[in-house]
């Protein structure tokens, strides 16, 4: 079998030599006279060594190349150069390239396979690296197939990056835990078109259920037949149906919230209370927990404060003085309260500021579910086919309900709570989650910095930190899309084991932190500052978009060094590589 390999190698082109000087992480390359006008930058190669006796082969991705010329060097021959521009026995004949190339993998030839290994000594001047080719990578992969996934190429080159996205339970195609994932880059870099991708990727496993969080309502735009947003346009809905996952969306206006603590936090947030002359702060805060404390004694469902004798009742028991006297202590303001209430007309007050907020909880909607058992749905482990949840919290949606972004984030906040909950149930039995929750908009939920008076978007990102901390071990993993990472809390940054960086972070902060996170201010980070801005193409069909990965995403990235790829600009061929045609 290694000479199958071999053989591959002979007839592959070669682009240079090791060269000196050489460490077992960073390579130094003696380009070619043959390879001196190719695109070197990006492309992945391969060598061949002796390691214990044993034939090994290296990949990595030339990260860079540099010009040498010890005779231009001179000062004496620049001053001829000044003169003449070129100097025909010295000028391009002594010219010498010297490449850099990153290691990424190194494989032992096995007695039935490749196994992984290290690259545990620096192999001789001289030996010569070969571009890599699909072939190779296929030969080199051949256990593995079913397994691979392709995002794009090789950054920079034509073989397709062989990557790996495992469900999170146990078995041949499982990690055996939960990973956290981050994708990050400015708009337009081709981030959620990537995490569509991926999204396809864990899709393929039955046993894996997968919630999209969606408060843009992009991905539930895609999930329709025949849909495909954007000028990628991915049929996401459709390929998810090819791979029998039943993609379900539920909207604002078939979401049905459970909570009378949600009740009350709604009810503060619209102007029911501000029409009677109460502000926000602490008396509308205790009104809003009194009426509801009051309700419930009275027997009225949640599901019921719609109706018209559920309001009539709250009504009358905002005239009581006795539960006035909760929220307002001086008389003063008990009389003004009770003259807002005498003067209000009961029936726009009824249609404008109260059924907006109770038609959130109304049960009898078409097609409508609880936020309990939407999740209890999707996550029960007796299905053996699980299914794909889009919870769309959009504001095209809430058209006709109470619905801002204050709500939103209760309502969040309530998804993430029941998530917990029930990750935290099922391990107590002993059972495993395996489910990939993905949060578009990261940045606007957990961000660093807050202002102290939105005490909503605090209790987000507080839930969401709690979340990424506690819940890996009950088989919930992550995936968070951010146009900035600066700005999202580090608390979660530090969490995550996988990271795709796209356009855009090249400067200032995010320059900052992605130094920060790779670990390195080397040729890995000078490749991605290469990265060109997919919209200064000259047209849509040639634009690139390029992303630096992190983390135990492929099987050429064991060896923790960053890999670059530009993931597929056309979804023809993104479903002719994975064979989702």
């Amino acid at each position: 079998m290694p000479l199958t390999l071999e053989t591959m190698l002979a007839q592959t082109e070669r682009l240079g030599v090791v060269g000196s000087p050489s460490s077992t992480t960073h390579l130094a390359m003696d380009v070619l006279g043959c390879a001196v006008g190719r695109k070197l930058v990006g492309e992945l190669a391969i060598f061949q060594f002796l390691q214990d006796g044993a034939p090994h082969f290296a990949l990595g991705q030339i990260t860079e190349v540099q010009l040498r010329n010890i005779w231009h060097e001179d000062p004496t021959m620049r001053s001829l150069v000044r003169q003449r521009g070129r100097v025909e026995a010295v000028s391009e004949r002594q010219d010498t390239h010297l490449g850099q190339m990153v290691l990424s993998a190194v494989f032992k030839a096995g007695v039935k396979h490749y196994e992984p290994s290290i690259l545990g000594t620096v192999p001789s001047t001289g030996t010569t690296i070969h571009v890599v080719t699909d072939e190779v990578l296929q030969e080199l992969l051949q256990p593995y197939q079913d397994q691979i996934f392709y995002l794009g190429h090789v950054y920079g080159s034509t073989p397709k990056l062989p990557l790996w996205f495992k469900h999170f339970g146990r078995g041949p195609d499982g990690a055996g835990e939960a990973y956290h994932i981050g994708i990050f880059g400015k708009t337009g870099s081709g981030k959620s078109v990537l995490a569509k991708m991926i999204l396809t990727a864990y899709a393929r496993y039955p046993q894996m259920a997968l919630l999209v969080i969606d408060p843009q309502g992009e991905f539930a735009r895609d999930m329709k037949p025949g849909a495909g947003s954007g000028a990628f346009a991915l049929p996401l809905g459709d390929v998810m149906r090819k791979l029998g996952k039943k993609p379900v969306v539920l909207t604002v206006r078939n979401l049905v919230l459970d909570r009378w603590e949600l009740f009350e936090k709604i009810l503060y947030e619209s102007k029911f209370f501000e029409r009677l002359t109460m502000p926000k702060g602490e008396n509308r805060e205790a009104a809003c927990s009194i009426l509801s404390e009051k309700l419930q004694k009275a027997k009225i469902k949640l599901t019921d404060l719609h109706k018209r004798a559920s309001f009539d009742q709250a009504w009358n028991l905002l005239q009581d003085e006795k539960i006035q006297k909760v929220f307002y202590r001086s008389e003063a303001s008990r009389n003004r309260f009770q003259d807002a209430i005498a003067e209000s007309n009961i029936e726009e007050f009824y249609r404008e500021y109260w059924s907006p907020a109770a038609e959130l909880f109304r049960e009898d909607r078409p097609q409508a579910r609880s936020v309990e058992r939407a999740l209890q749905w999707l996550l029960s482990p007796e299905n053996h086919q699980r299914s794909v949840l889009v919870i769309d919290l959009s504001k095209e949606q809430g058209s006709g309900l109470l619905w801002n972004d204050r709500i939103q984030s209760l309502v969040i906040k309530r998804l993430l709570e029941g998530l917990t909950q029930i990750a935290e149930n099922f391990y107590k039995n002993d059972q495993y989650l395996n489910t990939l929750v993905v949060i578009d908009e990261a940045h606007r939920l957990a961000p660093r910095e807050l202002p102290r008076e939105d005490e909503a978007a605090h209790q987000v990102r507080s839930a969401l930190i709690d979340a990424v901390r506690t819940t890996r071990k009950y088989g919930l993993g992550w995936l968070f899309i951010s146009q900035t990472l600066s700005s999202l809390h580090s608390e979660i940054l530090q969490q995550f084991r996988i990271f795709f960086f796209g356009f855009g972070l090249g400067l200032g902060q995010e320059f900052q932190a992605l130094r920060q996170l790779v670990g390195s201010s080397g040729p890995s980070l000078d490749l991605y500052q290469l990265f060109r801005d997919p919209h200064s193409a000259f047209d849509i069909s040639s634009r690139q978009y390029s992303f630096m990965t992190v983390g135990p995403v492929s099987p050429l990235s064991f060896s923790g060094t960053p890999l670059f790829l530009n993931a597929f600009n056309r979804k023809e061929d993104f479903l002719a590589a994975n064979g989702l045609m």
